[in-house]
């Protein structure tokens, strides 16, 4: 992926010279436990955690930073500041305005507008705040654990989560939330995976542009992105942890519904065809 001397973003809150820690009191072992049920069934916490108060004040601890540091947050600054000129435009042309995220790197667990969170959940958005958390070991554990290297899986995974702002900007993201609330634990988990596929398609929405007004694509990053996709699909992640997969329990889509929609995304660069709501085919 062509980034380097590319437009870094000012949106960029880095908070991983310190460790957020839960306290005691105020529902923190609550938030945990939240957590920890996010992290086996692979659900997005910022469902989970929605209606969870922040526990009680937060501890900060100093944290050893690597040399490598520096060149991953100018890659996730890049990355950030081209999706906002991407959705920029994108919106402008649609007759409005884009609101910016904020994008928190963190270190082993974070304080958040959704609740309390710990590095293992992955990263993610939360509505409640307009922003994005990643803990950049989680892009190490891409490469080691789930085989997805490459500088564009990660941009995949950014650009992923920037999907769920734009959702939220769009009302999309609240009015699934409303509707879950009503509807089946089953009803309710495929509102989730056409949720969690939209911001699939979303990311190859950006893709499809960044690249065709920038031309940020080289050999071998579209196979990067959909081999991420593969690799994080609810099939593979339950086969892998549990030995069995369990199709009702999906919350972000299989394998080849997470490829089939990135892909979607990445052909068209065409909002209206991420539609995965009135889609007959997932």
């Amino acid at each position: 992926m062509r980034w380097r001397n590319n437009r870094e973003s000012n949106n960029v809150e880095d908070r991983r010279g310190f460790r957020a820690a839960p306290a005691i009191a105020g529902g923190g072992v609550g938030t945990i436990i939240l957590v920890l049920v996010a992290m086996y069934f692979g659900v997005d916490p910022s469902f989970l955690l929605q209606s969870s108060a922040p526990g009680g004040a937060v501890t900060q601890q100093p944290v050893q930073l690597s040399p490598a540091d520096d060149e991953s947050r100018k890659f996730v600054s890049v990355v950030l500041a081209d999706t906002e000129d991407t959705w920029n435009t994108l919106f402008r042309q649609m007759g409005g305005a884009y609101q910016e995220p904020k994008l928190v790197l963190f270190s082993g667990a974070v304080q958040s507008a959704c609740g309390f969170a710990q590095a293992a959940v992955g990263p993610f958005y939360c509505p409640g705040d307009q922003k994005v958390y990643i803990d950049l070991g989680f892009f190490d554990e891409l490469k080691t654990r789930f085989k997805a290297p490459g500088d564009f899986a990660q941009a995949y995974v950014i650009s992923h989560e920037i999907g769920h702002h734009v959702q939220n900007l769009l009302g999309v993201s609240p009015k699934v939330q409303a509707l879950r609330s009503r509807v089946s634990a089953a009803e309710a988990n495929n509102l989730s995976v056409r949720l969690e596929l939209q911001a699939d398609c979303f990311a190859g929405v950006w893709a499809h542009h960044a690249h065709k007004s920038r031309q940020i694509l080289e050999a071998g990053d579209v196979e990067e992105g959909l081999n991420a996709a593969t690799a994080i699909g609810d099939d593979r992640l339950q086969m892998q942890a549990k030995g069995y997969v369990a199709p009702d329990s999906f919350t972000h889509g299989s394998s080849a519904q997470r490829v089939r929609w990135f892909k979607t995304g990445i052909a068209s660069g065409d909002l209206r065809q991420c539609d995965t709501f009135n889609a007959a085919q997932l």
